[in-house]
């Protein structure tokens, strides 16, 4: 597939190196044009680094790998408000929290996706990757990972699953985009915990594949 990057940090690094490992083709645009150009070097595999506009032109994905803060100038770059990721999987990553405090800072009753949604009218948008470290892409841990993800259109939830497989993980898909609060609350518990020195894995219990969970 030909996957465009906004983006330059490590999230950015560690996806892209998964999907350029996997055969896709992948372009990286970012504020700096030089950060691009040397993560496409690193990330090798035929990476081009290009302008905003150019990397979403044609793409069959493209992933929103900027911080929350960032997401409105990286689509106002990317001309998104004419159109220009329309019929588009658009991957949303992001987490809208309070540093540190886990608390979403979108409106009650809306969520971050949502609101890219708004920003980028026609792109199907769909929420994934936003619960694990970026670090973690780059080196999975010895269990199975699950990505869940949510989103309104089902091809691409399929583009997505493809991508979470190529990126060593499974996809969990759990509905609509009216469903990404939820995902993205769950972020915010993860990220509080984490910030207090607990482990969020002890916070949830285990419950095996298949089995039904106790209410």
């Amino acid at each position: 597939m030909r996957i465009g990057i906004l983006g330059t940090g490590t999230l950015a690094a560690a996806l892209g190196g998964c999907w350029t490992r996997a055969g896709h083709h992948v372009t990286v645009a970012g504020r700096s044009q030089d950060k691009a150009r040397t993560l496409a070097a690193r990330l090798g595999g035929g990476a081009r680094a290009t302008t905003v506009r150019e990397a979403v032109a044609g793409a069959d994905a493209v992933l929103l790998a900027v911080a929350w803060d960032g997401v409105a100038d990286i689509l106002r770059s990317a001309e998104s408000a004419t159109g220009t990721l329309a019929g588009t999987t658009l991957i949303d990553p992001t987490n809208a929290v309070d540093h540190g405090v886990g608390v979403l800072s979108t409106p009650p009753g809306g969520s971050g996706a949502q609101r890219v949604a708004e920003l980028a009218p026609g792109a199907h948008v769909v929420k994934a990757f936003h619960l694990f470290p970026a670090e973690q892409w780059g080196e999975l841990p010895g269990h199975p990972v699950t990505v869940a993800i949510c989103g309104d259109h089902p091809n691409a939830l399929r583009v997505t699953e493809t991508l979470v497989r190529d990126a060593g993980a499974e996809a969990a898909v759990l509905g609509g985009l009216d469903r990404a609060r939820q995902l993205e609350e769950a972020a915010g518990f993860v990220i509080a915990l984490a910030f207090k020195g607990f482990d969020p894995r002890a916070a949830v219990p285990h419950v095996p594949a298949g089995a039904r969970a106790v209410p």
